[in-house]
């Protein structure tokens, strides 16, 4: 059975999804951008505020879920300019220091409000 998730720490779901879900141990977060759950708007124009931003928003989804960065499988970056990629490289790296998940990136046209980076990831539930 599928359980949802949902909690206040990280933004709302903006369209007819959920934050994440749980199916056989294993949880699947939706994408994040760089909302501020308190106010629903971007923070700050940059992409290091933004990727910041964005593992904050998946790491609190992970613990509302009783996992963690540890527990992850798969990761999937989208950017808006594979120009960021190493910038946004180097904040990812600081949660994945030891046996790093999957991952792919991909530049797209366009995110969501116009976000610079969007993160969603798979992991495993303790």
């Amino acid at each position: 059975m599928k359980q949802i998730i949902e909690t206040e720490k990280a933004p709302a779901a903006i369209g007819p999804y959920s934050q994440a879900v749980i199916y056989n141990e294993i949880v699947y977060c939706s994408g994040q951008i760089a909302l501020d759950p308190d106010t629903m708007k971007l923070t700050g124009n940059d992409i290091e505020t933004q990727a910041r931003q964005v593992m904050k928003n998946l790491g609190e989804l992970l613990n509302a879920s009783g996992s963690s960065f540890s527990d992850v499988l798969k990761c999937s970056i989208f950017l808006a300019d594979m120009e960021d990629f190493g910038k946004v490289n180097k904040i990812y790296g600081d949660y994945f220091q030891d046996d790093p998940p999957a991952r792919e990136t991909v530049a797209v046209k366009t995110l969501p409000k116009n976000a610079l980076v969007e993160i969603s990831c798979i992991a495993i539930v303790r």
